[in-house]
């Protein structure tokens, strides 16, 4: 059974220890602190220094850790997983959230190959490394839950076009899929974190004028961008027993833009 069916009062991650790559700002530092609050021992993986959010987190009484992780190169990732056994003695949640959107991403004519090398090496190649480090680990801690970040481009095409992106955020969802299927017994979980447009950074450069903005509330039903706290606490879910019989899943937090837009007629 469950442990936070038996302990309602506990904290939902209370023993967990997660690695979240991308974290030392953006939605992945939103969502190092509330695991921290919430009982993780976190390791924020990350080409930045993570120096700033380890503070943060240490400050209000959790425990995290750095380390520098490049997801583009398999040894940087090899020993970002090293590093977190090392430090907290073993990996439950791998929650792999780091990913480029680049600006000359557009349209499948005017997309340079350089773009598609670059957005499918870190999105798709880099989250496979680091499932393919951090599963070993997690099967030797006991098993745990995987949470792919992917997109809700990944099921419906992007209003602004950007196809290196909108196709690896669907490879992404193709490979949580699969690995969810292969491990179902082994006690990991998968699932795909599959945000809509969020008032981050990477959102603020399709935003550059109050045109491109209206066009993009215009597709969201709840008419507003979510907020990064809104997206971490869907990773909250899918990281805690709360979610202990979900596994190969997209889990689409984007405002009801899906839910429009697929309706059949």
């Amino acid at each position: 059974m469950p442990t936070w069916l038996l302990c309602p009062a506990m904290a939902r991650l209370d023993g967990k220890v997660t690695l979240i790559t991308g974290a030392a700002a953006g939605l992945g530092r939103v969502a190092a602190e509330l695991f921290a609050r919430e009982g993780s021992k976190v390791v924020i993986a990350d080409l930045a220094d993570g120096t700033d959010a380890v503070r943060a987190i240490s400050d209000a009484g959790g425990t995290a850790s750095h380390v520098h992780c490049d997801v583009a190169d398999e040894h940087s990732v090899h020993a970002a997983i090293e590093h977190t056994v090392s430090s907290f003695g073993g990996l439950h949640v791998l929650y792999n959230n780091a990913g480029v959107s680049l600006g000359d991403d557009d349209g499948p004519v005017e997309t340079d190959a350089q773009v598609w090398d670059t957005t499918l090496k870190v999105n798709v190649t880099g989250l496979a490394m680091c499932c393919r480090h951090g599963i070993p680990a997690m099967l030797a801690s006991g098993g745990g839950s995987i949470i792919n970040v992917a997109s809700f481009v990944a099921h419906l095409g992007a209003a602004t076009p950007q196809i290196a992106y909108t196709a690896s955020k669907g490879a992404v969802v193709s490979m949580t899929r699969e690995i969810a299927v292969i491990y179902a017994r082994q006690g990991i979980r998968a699932n795909a974190l599959c945000p809509g447009p969020v008032l981050t950074p990477l959102l603020a450069k399709y935003l550059s004028d109050d045109e491109r903005r209206e066009r993009r509330l215009v597709h969201i039903p709840m008419g507003r961008f979510g907020e990064p706290i809104e997206i971490a606490n869907g990773a909250l879910f899918l990281a805690s027993d709360e979610s202990s019989f979900m596994t190969g899943q997209s889990l689409l937090v984007d405002g009801g833009i899906t839910a429009a837009y697929t309706t059949p007629v």
